[in-house]
């Protein structure tokens, strides 16, 4: 595979293999974050955070695995990290003094991203976490239990119900209180 190849240039000092990992998985880390950050600018931030702490830790020969699988735990706690951190301090769009450009898209479609996301959002953290990973990332479940430390089988069923609770409120037409849980 090629992520290993360059893993191994790596180990061996060829800075370029650095360079090509980097860009063969900034996009998906980048999108990763943009899930959890506020906006553009912090979700570049916790992508290149993640990308500095895995250099780190796979020049100190920390590292075993998959590489694609360790970046995702990685971005995971960076993310988790930020939003108690940094994030809270964000400034909201009314106090930074401008106003975004707004481009018209089809309403319809946007309203039915945004009632499906509001759906997901209403789940426990570990659901968001897995449905973000296997649909926002594309990830095959194996990857996706490696990341978050669970069996496989646990990342399938925990899906399942998620996706079965919410075909059920989209068939009722809604998202509900939000208090899913006990929430």
């Amino acid at each position: 595979m090629r992520e290993e190849i360059l893993l191994k240039k790596l180990w061996a000092g060829d800075v370029s293999a650095l360079d090509e990992l980097v860009r063969m998985y900034y996009p998906e880390i980048f999108r990763y974050c943009m899930w959890h950050a506020p906006d553009q600018y912090l979700a570049e931030d916790a992508a290149q955070e993640t990308f500095l702490k895995a250099i780190k830790y796979v020049s100190r020969g920390r590292f075993s695995g998959k590489f694609k699988s360790f970046l995702y735990k990685i971005a995971v706690n960076t993310c988790i990290d930020m939003h108690k951190n940094k994030w809270r301090e964000h400034v909201s769009l009314e106090d930074a003094g401008y106003e975004p450009d707004y481009v018209e898209t089809d309403i319809e479609n946007a309203a039915d991203r945004l009632l499906i996301q509001e759906l997901v959002r209403n789940q426990e953290p570990v659901i968001q976490e897995i449905m973000i990973l296997r649909f926002k990332q594309d990830l095959k479940l194996r990857e996706i239990a490696a990341i978050l430390g669970m069996p496989m089988r646990t990342v399938q069923t925990k899906l399942r119900q998620a996706l079965k609770e919410i075909k059920e409120e989209l068939k009722k037409g809604g998202v509900s209180d939000g208090t899913k849980n006990g929430k």
